[in-house]
């Protein structure tokens, strides 16, 4: 029985080490559960400065407008993901859509 509650406090630790990660990296808890363990987490938007990125494509004479694209259409986009811990103690992310 007590190998058991070692084990589960520290698949707990291991679990609010990786939030922590997280959260310094800028995810905000939606919703947490302690006794399965699982969160959700969500980054908020960001805005693109596009005049900046024009005047970069200027100066690269456009090479910069892959960068560009990239940057509009998947870094800034809001991120929702699962962070849990399954039965073997091993953590898994997983996106939200």
């Amino acid at each position: 029985m007590n190998s058991n509650k070692s084990k589960i406090d520290a698949d707990l630790a291991k679990f609010s080490s990786i939030l922590n990660k997280k959260t310094n990296n800028g995810f905000v808890v939606l919703e947490r559960n302690d006794k399965l363990p699982y969160a959700i987490l969500m980054k908020s938007k960001k805005k693109v400065d596009h005049i900046s990125n024009f005047f970069i494509f200027c100066a690269t004479l456009g090479l910069w407008s892959i960068a560009w694209i990239y940057i509009s259409q998947v870094s800034s986009k809001a991120k929702k993901i699962l962070i849990a811990i399954d039965e073997d103690g091993n953590a898994f992310e997983e996106k939200c859509f």
